[in-house]
């Protein structure tokens, strides 16, 4: 059963990396468009020239997450529920 909540607590902070995205939406394509983001803990962490730079930065700092890696200015990316959910058994 913890692993449901976990589940719940990374989608849920995950939701979060993704508002403070959105708050700063503005800023971050006027000042970083193009380059790939890094938010932990609601907060911008770095900007980065590639997404390895920024995914290698992000797990050397923060291990497995969760965080938030995106592409400013990119349209997101919309995936089949299939990709986005796997079922929980107990």
């Amino acid at each position: 059963m913890r692993e449901v909540n976990m589940e719940n607590d990374a989608v849920a902070t995950l939701s979060s990396q993704i508002a403070a995205y959105e708050e700063m939406r503005d800023v971050l394509e006027t000042d970083h468009f193009g380059t790939w983001v890094v938010f932990h803990g609601g907060k911008l962490v770095g900007a980065y020239e590639s997404f390895e730079e920024a995914a290698q930065d992000a797990v050397h700092r923060f291990g497995r997450g969760p965080y938030l890696i995106r592409r400013v200015g990119a349209p997101p990316i919309n995936l089949p529920a299939s990709v986005q959910y796997r079922p929980v058994y107990d």
